[in-house]
């Protein structure tokens, strides 16, 4: 009675608009529920109240409570009682009783619904539902302890928490008397342990199935039949178990939804499954069947990957009727033609050329290279307009002391000239460094090719150092210091390559 029945007020469940809270089948739509009954009616006092999963039960309103669908009502239970929902109420149950195969409701025993359940029955009945999971975690942790072959996959407290149900499956025997007790002494809970099916398991939890859609176990289906592979065969399907199995594990149940009409659908076919057509070319061979479209596919048994043939039912049992005769009627076959494809470019679009993307990668490869050179020119230009200039002439050492003056700058030859000259007598400075040997060892240039070994006389103490005169530039960060002996070395040099090489002190007084 979902929403097969027409029971959506607002045109189906897609639209979130179902009066009975969704579409599965624990909710049923109580169509007569704006009608009144007549006078000398009485209410039916059964109602149908559901609980976690797929239970239901059935509850007999002795008191006469003014309840509503969806409520939660307070129902008796074994030496207890439980909480759940109204599902159904009034006429209709007569039809769920029907169904459930009670027929004598007029005698059969029926426990009674207490009471509404008021602020402490709904706050206890939220805590029993959020502590099912930690629940259920330290369950399974137990379980493998013991080392049991099963699965714990559901469990469901009572309303009153006094007792606990345990869902599991498993494929053979367990011994769970050793579980029980460990669940008790953890819980302090009266343990049930109930195994059932891995489509019933499927059911309870839900998942989505590979059509898209919830499954059909935990919706609508409620009961399950048995599924053979012969539905897969009759359809066309390919045995692979990865797509033909569902979420338990087990056949898809929707496998036997069309069933009925491909085996209507089978009957105008030949009974031969191996069907062999004779023509006057050549005999062909059956090797596909298209069956909602009533079409078969024949290909020619001479020829190896030679070109099928499509026929309908009726023209496959007039040909076979021929052949009964011993008559190879003429097969006509379409020519093929022969199709050219002009495979030049054409600008039909308007579209520029293929290379078009190619000339901008150039273009913007070359603007880079332009940017970057007028960079460098920049910082070079910048560099040069920040630099100082340098002290030429540094001050004289003679002891009566010197004023500090400054010569003009010499010309950009005459520097360079000077740098090369220092350059390479630090370079002949390196080099000499380098050939000293470090032992003592001097290898020796004969032909024989022996080295021989002279002996080096022992070091002699070094003196103690003097300390050295102030210099300028002492009590300066490090930095300073160095650029400051950078430049008095600099400066030497330049005075060198000015007296013609001539490393003797300008002792002459100032002019």
């Amino acid at each position: 009675m979902g929403c097969g029945s027409g029971g959506c007020s607002t045109g189906g469940c897609s639209s979130g608009g179902c009066s009975t809270g969704g579409c599965n089948k624990l909710n049923t739509f109580d169509w007569l529920v704006d009608m009144d009954l007549p006078a000398y009616m009485k209410p039916f006092d059964i109602i149908e109240v559901r609980f976690k999963g797929t239970r239901k039960e059935f509850y007999q309103n002795v008191n006469n409570v003014d309840i509503t669908n969806n409520e939660l009502v307070v129902v008796e239970s074994e030496s207890g009682f439980d909480i759940g929902k109204v599902a159904l109420k009034g006429e209709l149950v007569k039809l769920q009783l029907k169904k459930a195969g009670i027929t004598d409701y007029d005698t059969h025993p029926f426990p009674k619904i207490l009471r509404k359940a008021n602020d402490n029955d709904e706050a206890r009945y939220k805590e029993n539902v959020e502590l099912e999971v930690p629940t259920m975690y330290k369950a399974r942790s137990i379980a493998m302890e013991l080392g049991l072959q099963m699965k714990l996959s559901d469990v469901e407290y009572r309303g009153d928490r006094r007792k606990a149900t345990f869902f599991y499956t498993a494929e053979e025997r367990v011994d769970f008397r050793e579980l029980i007790k460990r669940l008790a002494d953890s819980f302090k809970v009266r343990i049930e342990m109930r195994q059932i099916g891995y489509r019933q398991e499927a059911g309870r939890l839900g998942a989505i199935g590979s059509c898209g859609r919830e499954l059909c176990c935990s919706t609508w289906l409620t009961d399950f039949k048995l599924v053979h592979t012969n539905a897969a065969r009759y359809q066309n399907l390919s045995l692979n178990p990865l797509k033909l199995s569902g979420q338990c594990g087990k056949l898809k149940c929707c496998l036997n939804f069309e069933l009925d009409a491909y085996l209507e659908a089978w009957k105008e076919f030949p009974d031969n499954d191996n069907l062999v057509l004779e023509f006057a070319n050549g005999p062909y061979r059956q090797v596909k069947t298209d069956i909602l479209k009533r079409i078969m596919w024949f290909a020619p048994m001479q020829e190896f990957g030679g070109e099928w043939l499509s026929l309908k039912v009726n023209e496959v049992k007039a040909y076979m009727e021929q052949n009964k005769d011993g008559v190879k009627p003429e097969l006509v076959v379409q020519k093929k033609e022969v199709i050219k494809v002009d495979l030049d470019f054409q600008n039909d679009m308007g579209v520029d050329s293929l290379t078009r993307l190619d000339e901008r990668k150039s273009s913007s490869k070359r603007n880079k290279g332009r940017g970057r050179d007028n960079n460098n020119t920049r910082s070079r230009n910048n560099n040069d307009r920040n630099r100082e200039p340098r002290n030429v002439n540094p001050p004289a050492n003679n002891n009566e002391g010197a004023e500090n003056t400054q010569s003009p700058r010499e010309p950009k030859e005459v520097r360079e000239q000077g740098d090369n000259r220092n350059r390479e007598n630090r370079n002949r400075g390196n080099n000499n460094r380098n050939r000293q040997p470090r032992e003592g060892n001097q290898p020796n240039n004969n032909r024989d090719g022996a080295e021989v070994k002279t002996p080096q006389p022992p070091r002699e103490p070094r003196e103690p150092q003097t300390p050295r005169e102030p210099r300028e530039g002492d009590g300066q960060p490090r930095n300073n210091q160095n650029r400051n002996r950078n430049n008095r070395n600099n400066n030497r040099n330049r005075n060198n390559n000015n007296n013609g090489g001539n490393n003797t002190p300008n002792n002459n007084p100032p002019a």
